[in-house]
């Protein structure tokens, strides 16, 4: 499913509204690169599009798979230029304009838990996160505006096609918009060192907003004061913490795991 822009009316009786960040200005856009991150991007009907660059053979085979695209042929140096440093662009680069983040209450319509990010600033790590949701059925990745990378070239090759699945809700303030999930009768459970065994089978019938904080910081005193609960994923080897993208993946598959066999 494509992330699509908001369609409801906004209304300052809803908390669930509040704070809804303001739709990106038109302008330059910025490069996609990869070709899963590319076809998703063609694929989105919401993601305007300005320029397609391939190499002779990624032409082909993004033609085939969008046939109504002319992509502009060019060498392997040009993209190499649009591109950071070392990414692997795959013959392709797509110029875009960032989508535009949905309400909170639009995300809820669609089915899963929400992933929610405390101040995790790597675009590659929200890039992993974003994929592993797109996996594993989250709903949407929620992030604090402000304190989060807008979307990049980097990003959107580790969301691998994902940043174009699963919508990226941005608020101004977290605590609120946590409260708004939890008037719309969600969970909130923290994912944190020090927390209780995270079990998928003991929220029942609940639907999850799931919170994860940066690497080393954790989450914030006022994030962690918000969820319901405080847990961890269970790690009878040696590390003491995984990567925050890895951890999403390991909680996600958990509340997966136990939704199917409910």
């Amino acid at each position: 499913m494509a992330r699509r822009s908001s369609s409801r009316s906004q209304s300052s009786s809803t908390p669930a509204r509040a704070g809804r960040s303001a739709k990106p200005a038109a302008g330059a856009g910025y490069w996609i690169y990869g070709l899963h991150a590319v076809d998703a991007a063609l694929s989105n009907p919401e993601r305007v599009v300005h320029e397609l660059l391939t190499t002779v053979e990624a032409g082909a085979t993004i033609r085939a798979r969008h046939p109504d695209r002319s992509p502009q042929i060019v060498d392997r140096e040009r993209l190499d230029r649009l591109c950071e440093r070392d990414a692997v662009h795959q013959g392709v680069c797509l110029r875009v304009e960032p989508l535009t983040p949905p309400s909170i209450l639009d995300a809820l319509d669609r089915p899963g838990p929400i992933l929610v990010l405390d101040q995790v600033t790597d675009p590659r790590n929200i890039g992993a996160i974003l994929r592993s949701a797109a996996a594993f059925g989250a709903a949407a990745v929620l992030v604090q505006d402000r304190n989060t990378p807008p979307e990049t070239g980097a990003m959107a090759k580790a969301a691998s096609g994902a940043l174009d699945v699963v919508p990226v809700l941005r608020e101004v303030n977290l605590s609120r918009a946590l409260a708004a999930l939890q008037q719309e009768g969600l969970w909130v459970v923290g994912l944190d060192a020090g927390g209780t065994r995270l079990n998928g089978t003991s929220f029942g019938e609940r639907r999850v907003a799931l919170v994860l904080g940066a690497e080393g910081a954790g989450l914030r005193r006022l994030t962690r004061e918000t969820c319901d609960e405080i847990t961890s994923v269970y790690m009878p080897g040696n590390m003491e913490s995984l990567n925050v993208s890895n951890a999403a993946a390991v909680a996600l598959y958990e509340l997966a795991r136990t939704a199917i066999a409910s």
